[in-house]
């Protein structure tokens, strides 16, 4: 909701390097000019300088999670750090052979920004287009004393507010300095347009539901409303199993069900069309029904089992809409199995059987 807040921050990528404090060398002579080879001068976040190791013990590409929260103890904002396996290992092997030295955390930031002239106007090129710079932000944002040998996780303090290490733990996860976006074009999009995309997502499941029921009436007439009353079913099995895991349904969940629509009635077509093939066979209703789910069932299986294979792999790999549509995929392959297979063969021996008929509506 914070547009400004959600710019500044797609305009920076962030990492971290840690590095051991120099504590051998004069920090005096440093400032003077007469830094030692293999250590360089960094600033503070309160401004004061600090001589570090040019060596960096490990960075942000080690950096798996971040989170930011509160310090229990003294209530001050703080960003836990998981590391992998190959920082934490590095992390392990130096913390432990440095007890009792220092070991500094520098942030540092690539901000993308408007390039201005002496006027501080924006300054443009050949095509009129605005020239951005990129610009490398290095500070120090604590340096403690290393107390006990650490490995996978730490915590980093010295943050200024909890906004800040919200920001910070953001752009952390984001990866190791990535290259910064740069905002081309900026709309607002309402909560209209959301709503009007959802609507019409309902419409089109309407409008499926209803042709779906009347192709199945009049192409297999007691049958079909057997299926017609299993696919509404259905529907309400969808809805309640996603009320049950308190699941919001977007545009790509409306797609899924919209595809469960038509998926559901195909194993009744299967058994429905097997049925009729018994009948020209000879034999019997009673026998025809039997038979026609007995040997459709392995093939109705085997198509819902590659579609929920492929529903599966879609949730592992895909983003948020898209698991959004393997989850309802998924919920309406299951429930369709069981309404076509149980629901209708319960109405059609209802319906059926212990009975003495000559033929079927079908």
């Amino acid at each position: 909701q914070d547009t400004a807040r959600a710019k500044r921050i797609l305009g920076r990528t962030a990492t971290l390097e840690m590095m051991l404090v120099d504590e051998e060398h004069s920090l005096e002579a440093a400032q003077n000019g007469k830094t030692p080879p293999g250590s360089r001068l960094y600033k503070m976040r309160d401004g004061r300088s600090i001589l570090l190791k040019k060596r960096v013990i490990y960075s942000g590409e080690n950096i798996v999670d971040a989170a930011a929260s509160i310090d229990t103890q003294n209530g001050g904002p703080i960003v836990s750090i998981t590391l992998d396996a190959v920082g934490s290992r590095i992390n392990q092997r130096i913390t432990g052979d440095n007890i009792g030295k220092r070991m500094a955390v520098v942030y540092i930031e690539i901000r993308s920004r408007t390039k201005v002239n002496a006027d501080d106007q924006a300054v443009t090129d050949q095509q009129g287009r605005v020239v951005r710079v990129k610009e490398r932000i290095e500070e120090v944002i604590t340096a403690p004393v290393i107390r006990d040998q650490l490995g996978k996780r730490f915590q980093i303090e010295g943050l200024d507010s909890v906004t800040e290490a919200r920001d910070l733990a953001l752009l952390l996860r984001a990866g190791s300095l990535a290259a910064p976006v740069e905002i081309i074009e900026e709309r607002t999009v309402g909560p209209s347009l959301g709503r009007a995309n959802i609507d019409q997502g309902f419409l089109s499941v309407i409008i499926g539901f209803v042709l779906v029921l009347v192709f199945m009436l009049l192409y297999y007439r007691a049958f079909g409303l057997f299926a017609n009353t299993a696919l509404g079913l259905n529907l309400v099995l969808i809805v309640a199993v996603l009320s049950m895991f308190q699941a919001t349904l977007t545009l790509p969940g409306v797609a899924g069900i919209v595809l469960t629509v038509g998926m559901a009635v195909d194993a009744n077509v299967l058994i429905f069309e097997r049925i009729r093939e018994e009948l020209r066979n000879g034999n019997t209703p009673q026998a025809s029904i039997h038979l026609g789910y007995d040997r459709a069932l392995s093939t109705i299986v085997d198509a819902n089992i590659t579609t929920l294979i492929a529903a599966i792999v879609l949730f592992n790999f895909g983003t948020g809409p898209i698991k959004g549509f393997a989850v309802t995929l998924s919920i309406g392959i299951l429930t369709s199995m069981f309404t076509a297979i149980f629901v209708t063969r319960g109405l059609a021996n209802l319906m059926y059987g212990r009975k003495r008929v000559k033929s079927l509506a079908i």
